[in-house]
């Protein structure tokens, strides 16, 4: 395995959830070794706050486990849908990022409204429901991502996919997706009183 990445790789999963962003064992990530074919993915089941590099499996892009133990995370059909049609494209995050999520859940579109948001995330498209893991939900999300502009999405009822050149790149982008949220929700609580 990539031992440096692959330690980066737990440290960013843990932070996200010990910041409550993937409550349970809910939420994965995922990055690619462009040069080996292998995608390193969080294990099914396993909670991100305590994920460890044991908890990690190596698939191939059709799906195959080829190093670890245990199954992938049910949402690798569309982190290796991203991955084969976004060659800038080498790590990919999914939280349930409280803020973002709310967004999703009340099927409003994420403005951006911040500084941030309009210059880094430019725009967050939402896609519409899916079931978790399934075929339609991949197809969903890879449909969204064929836009090279879109570096985030929010899914209905579910949360929020975040994409990057490296796992920091998209820890950043998952991080500046909720933070757009947050701050526009506060700035209609004002606004509104």
């Amino acid at each position: 395995m990539e031992n440096e990445e692959l330690n980066m790789f737990t440290r960013i999963c843990n932070r996200l959830g010990i910041r409550g962003w993937c409550p349970g064992s809910s939420g994965n990530a995922s990055f690619l070794v462009p040069d080996r074919g292998l995608v390193y993915i969080k294990t099914s089941g396993k909670p991100m706050a305590f994920l460890s590099t044991s908890d990690v499996v190596a698939i191939d892009m059709d799906g195959n486990v080829v190093e670890g133990k245990g199954k992938p995370s049910k949402e690798f059909k569309f982190h290796l849908g991203i991955y084969k049609i976004r060659k800038d494209v080498k790590a990919v995050i999914h939280t349930h990022s409280p803020y973002a999520t709310a967004f999703a859940i009340a099927n409003k579109g994420l403005p951006m409204k911040t500084t941030p948001g309009r210059i880094v995330l430019k725009k967050v498209p939402s896609i519409a429901y899916a079931s978790p893991g399934s075929e339609d939900l991949a197809l969903r999300v890879v449909e969204c991502f064929k836009d090279e502009e879109v570096h985030a999405a929010l899914l209905r009822d579910h949360g929020v996919v975040a994409t990057g050149k490296t796992l920091i790149e998209a820890n950043s982008i998952a991080e500046w997706v909720e933070d757009a949220a947050k701050e526009v929700f506060l700035s209609l609580i004002i606004s509104s009183s």
